[in-house]
């Protein structure tokens, strides 16, 4: 087992490190100080070829301004909240509205585009990398001053990544946090993930409508069959329809599934490789977003980038919940600690 350090580039003159963690089997996860950005992750295949499965560059320059969240931790507040406006305890709020006239994933300055302190652990049983970050009370117009971990955590005997989340205001604040890493189990980017099949143990999704946010109604998967994961689909199935829902977000998915059970197994699979994904987490709700916008002039590991080739699961809480009071809340106040876990085991 080991956990190794490289320079990966510098922004603002504040060095920018990439550590690797690798256990015993070979299984590697390589990520950065700058936004805890997940650049690869190595696991094998049913052969036991280990090849990349999240979407991710060699350079610092490559990321840019990242405006995909490719591999980052999002917040204060990961999704979008309507017009960048919410009350709490009597008091308006106003944030960036850096989406199309909504708040989106924290704004321009949000958890993604910070260096965060960074400390290796090695434990009997695991490697760690711990990154704090210290958030003070406006930034982003958010209320308090708020201290933040996250963890990324890799065991010596098994193909896993565990992320566990830590936070702590000293205000009454909005707070909801996930990782944006976009998966793909073909292997470096060898197909798109139209023909993974995913699984999610959900009996309702959130309708959006025309800006992208929740409705507020909760629909039964049973009514809507392509949204209908608890048995297994592919993607394509849902991505080659002509759903309104799935035409308003580009031909895909971008859409929160609420997670009722007690402990949620989600899991996603690539037959031709055999790779298999299981997700489990704490939080109420998992954004399946399918990549339905990130086409362009520029390529990953030399491989063309294109509209889902990747996929996201974003276990978090549900988006613009604060206008939403069925759904679960993401307020945050000083008398309690946030801490949460989403565990990535790959087979």
């Amino acid at each position: 087992m080991a956990i190794t350090e490289k320079a990966f580039g510098q922004i603002n003159g504040q060095d920018i490190t990439r550590y690797t963690l690798m256990n015993d089997k070979g299984f590697q996860v390589s990520c950065l100080d700058y936004g805890c950005i997940i650049t690869e992750i190595l696991a094998p295949d049913r052969d036991g070829l280990l090849e990349n499965v999240v979407l991710g560059f060699d350079t610092w320059e490559e990321y840019g301004s990242n405006p995909h969240y490719f591999g980052a931790v999002v917040g204060r507040f990961a999704g979008r909240i309507q017009e960048g406006a919410f009350t709490i305890e009597g008091t308006n709020y106003q944030l960036a509205r850096n989406s199309n006239g909504q708040h989106l994933h924290g704004g321009p300055s949000g958890f993604h585009s910070v260096v965060w302190k960074a400390e290796a652990i090695e434990t009997e049983n695991e490697s760690i990398i711990e990154f704090t970050h210290f958030s003070p009370d406006g930034e982003e117009g958010f209320p308090g001053n708020l201290t933040m971990t996250v963890r990324y955590i890799v065991k010596h005997d098994e193909n896993q990544l565990a992320i566990s989340y830590f936070a702590k205001s000293d205000k009454t604040t909005l707070f909801n946090v996930t990782n944006h890493s976009y998966f793909n189990l073909s292997g470096n980017f060898k197909r798109s993930i139209l023909d993974h099949q995913l699984t999610i143990p959900s009996n309702h999704y959130a309708q959006l409508n025309e800006d992208m946010l929740p409705t507020g109604k909760l629909v039964p998967v049973v009514e809507d069959p392509l949204f209908d994961f608890r048995k297994g689909r592919t993607i394509r199935e849902g991505s080659d329809s002509q759903h309104p829902q799935i035409e308003l977000v580009g031909g895909g998915y971008d859409h929160p599934f609420l997670l009722e059970n007690a402990q949620p197994v989600i899991e996603l699979k690539d037959v031709e490789s055999g790779r298999g994904l299981q997700v489990e987490t704490t939080e109420p709700a998992v954004v399946l977003y399918t990549a339905n916008h990130i086409g362009g002039p520029y390529s990953f590991k030399g491989v063309a980038a294109q509209s889902q080739l990747g996929l996201c699961l974003e276990t978090q809480g549900m988006p613009d919940s604060i206008h939403h009071p069925h759904f679960p809340s993401a307020i945050l106040t000083p008398q309690e600690t946030f801490e949460s876990r989403t565990v990535y085991k790959f087979t």
